[in-house]
């Protein structure tokens, strides 16, 4: 399994709204020099991650990018499936009827496991406990001046 680059560029870009999360709006073009990625391209995941409810944008000369909650009430699972939409490990985890050995199948077990895994953990995570492993690392931004 293959993270797209949406979901690479979404989760930073979202993480940035976390680790700013009470300072204000985040504007595109900051996220975009920050985690180098095109303005357009974020454009769209912005528009994604909107459409979920997961960020709200706000008007204005000072407007940008906010969390729609705080990071700790956002699991990474809600991220995922805004950008990606619903895991699939195998098409008859979804489709029982798309392979006649479904019922008997191992691996059709093995693959459920595997999904079962990964939803678990991006369950588990919250976009706080990245934020806080982001500060943990020294890796946290100060935007000071």
């Amino acid at each position: 399994m293959k993270l797209s680059s949406r979901s690479r560029y979404g989760f930073r870009a979202i993480l940035e709204l976390a680790i700013e999360y009470g300072n204000g709006p985040v504007r595109i073009k900051t996220i975009a020099e920050r985690e180098d990625i095109s303005n357009k391209y974020l454009e769209q995941l912005m528009a994604m991650l909107k459409s979920t409810d997961l960020i709200r944008s706000v008007r204005g000369p000072r407007g940008g990018y906010v969390l729609s909650k705080a990071p700790n009430l956002i699991k990474l699972k809600e991220i995922f499936v805004a950008l990606e939409g619903p895991l699939t490990t195998s098409e008859c985890l979804e489709h029982p009827d798309y392979c006649p050995k479904c019922t008997d199948c191992v691996t059709r077990q093995l693959w459920a496991q595997v999904h079962d895994a990964v939803m678990g953990v991006l369950d588990s995570v919250t976009l706080q406990d990245l934020v806080d492993r982001t500060k943990e690392q020294g890796k946290g931004t100060n935007y000071q001046i």
